[in-house]
C-alpha cells in the first residue's frame, strides 16, 4: 500500500507565504506525477499544480506566478511554495500521486488534505 502524508497548512495573512509538503511512502516503483488540488467550501475540487516526470510542471491560471511546485525524487516528496496568498486561496489542499507500485500496478492515491486559510 502507499500513503501520502501532507503537512504545512495553516493560517496566514493576505500577502503571506506557506509551503506545503507531501511525502509518499510504501510500495513504490516509480512516481509518474504528483499534483496538488484544492477544494474550497461549496466548490468542486480543482487542480492547482502538477509535477510530471521529466521536470514538466503545469499551473492553474489563478496561481501562475505565485505558486511553485517542486519534487525531490529521492524522497518521493512534492512541495508547493505559495506566495502572495489571497483570501480566495483558502481551501483544503490535497496531494495526488499517479505511480507504479513495486508490483508494476499503476494506481492513484490521495492524501488526507491540509487546511490553508488566508485571512486577516
Amino acid at each position: 500500500q502507499v500513503q501520502l502524508v501532507e503537512s504545512g497548512g495553516g493560517l496566514v495573512q493576505p500577502g503571506g507565504s506557506l509551503r506545503l509538503s507531501c511525502a509518499a511512502s510504501g510500495s513504490i516503483f516509480v512516481i509518474n506525477s504528483m499534483d496538488w488540488y484544492r477544494q474550497a467550501p461549496g466548490k468542486q475540487r480543482e487542480l492547482v499544480a502538477s509535477s510530471i516526470s521529466g521536470g514538466f510542471t503545469n499551473y492553474a491560471d489563478s496561481v501562475k506566478g505565485r505558486f511553485t511546485i517542486s519534487r525531490d525524487n529521492a524522497k518521493n516528496t512534492v512541495y508547493l511554495q505559495m506566495n502572495s496568498l489571497k483570501p480566495e486561496d483558502t481551501a483544503v489542499y490535497y496531494c495526488f500521486a499517479d505511480l507504479l507500485q513495486a508490483t508494476m500496478t499503476r494506481r492513484t492515491f490521495w492524501g488526507q488534505g491540509t487546511q490553508v486559510t488566508v485571512s486577516s
